[in-house]
């Protein structure tokens, strides 16, 4: 249910069921039509679930100033 305010009141069962508790950490993001809300560290863990193949001597860093200089060069 929202609220007056815009909070958003999770119903205890699903809280329940999801294993939340007060304190933890939420991540919320937009989906199209849906709004998903996630444990902080569900999607750390998605996320470094989709990264586990990326070396770890690559640097995504290095790379974005690399191409940043190249564009610079170009102008």
């Amino acid at each position: 249910m929202l609220g007056q305010q815009g909070r958003l009141v999770i119903p205890a069962e699903v809280r329940a069921a999801l294993g939340l508790a007060p304190g933890d950490r939420l991540h919320l993001h937009v989906a199209g039509a849906r709004l998903v809300l996630q444990r902080q560290r569900d999607a750390v863990a998605e996320l470094r679930e989709l990264a586990k193949d990326v070396p770890g001597s690559r640097s995504f860093v290095d790379e974005l100033l690399a191409e940043r200089r190249l564009a610079a060069a170009a102008e």
